[in-house]
């Protein structure tokens, strides 16, 4: 999946900026190594910037899943990969599992963000905690504002952050992009998510932010999709126009 986004008065030096995101692989009895294998092939084959992952990377912990997420070490982007936690981390043991993300080689973004020197551009990306993860541990209730803390000026604000009801904390504190996942494109459509996320799947503009929401790299349940195909996003940063959905 390819999508270009437009920005105003976006610099030279983030034309074309490119962010390969990776969400919801719900590794576990049917998604094993080699399937983390061809992931990781298909992704760095799409030459990224960065690399996101927006959450829910495996259904199980990190001591018994250890093996099956390890192709992920060889994840290569231009300025790094990064990670935010979704709602499924927090089920199996979340600080065992930020410390693999961690010696994977993914920068785990807890409500705290980086900032990215591209060229004569400059990118803060953010990352929130889940926005479930309060009601498991109460030092990690999600907060995008808080995630901009010590931001300095930049040219860009983008925010990590697994479930796309977090767009509207998002666009409160001047995001100008979330990257999403969590609802699988209404894996099983239209029994599920659809009846209560405008944001389902796809580009939509919130006010002045813009959301992405992947359907999903893999699969939560059996391995059954109806009429929602899985992905892998490629998303081009651009000075163009685009009319979005809009909610």
């Amino acid at each position: 999946m390819e999508v270009s986004i437009p920005f105003h008065n976006l610099p030279e030096g983030l034309e074309g900026f490119r962010i390969v995101q990776i969400t919801d692989t719900h590794v576990g009895p049917t998604a094993r190594h080699d399937y983390m294998e061809v992931v990781v092939e298909r992704v760095n084959m799409l030459t990224p910037d960065i690399i996101v992952f927006t959450g829910d990377i495996a259904d199980g912990t990190a001591s018994h899943l250890r093996n099956k997420v390890s192709p992920l070490a060889n994840l290569s982007a231009n300025y790094g990969s990064y990670f935010a936690t979704g709602n499924h981390e927090y089920l199996f043991g979340e600080q065992a599992w930020l410390e693999e993300i961690d010696r994977l080689g993914l920068k785990v973004l807890l409500n705290e963000h980086q900032i990215l020197q591209c060229g004569k551009g400059r990118i803060t990306l953010a990352g929130v905690t889940d926005y479930s993860a309060g009601g498991f541990n109460s030092k990690h209730t999600s907060n995008p504002e808080a995630s901009l803390s010590g931001a300095s000026q930049c040219n860009l604000k983008i925010l990590l952050a697994h479930q796309p009801r977090s767009i509207y904390a998002a666009a409160r504190s001047g995001f100008d992009l979330q990257i999403s996942g969590h609802t699988h494109g209404g894996q099983f459509y239209p029994w599920r998510f659809a009846c209560f996320s405008p944001f389902l799947a796809g580009l939509y503009k919130f006010e002045n932010t813009w959301i992405y929401v992947s359907r999903g790299t893999g699969y939560w349940g059996p391995p059954l999709r109806l009429g929602v195909t899985s992905e892998i996003t490629l998303i081009k940063l651009t000075s163009g126009k685009l009319t979005p959905n809009l909610a």
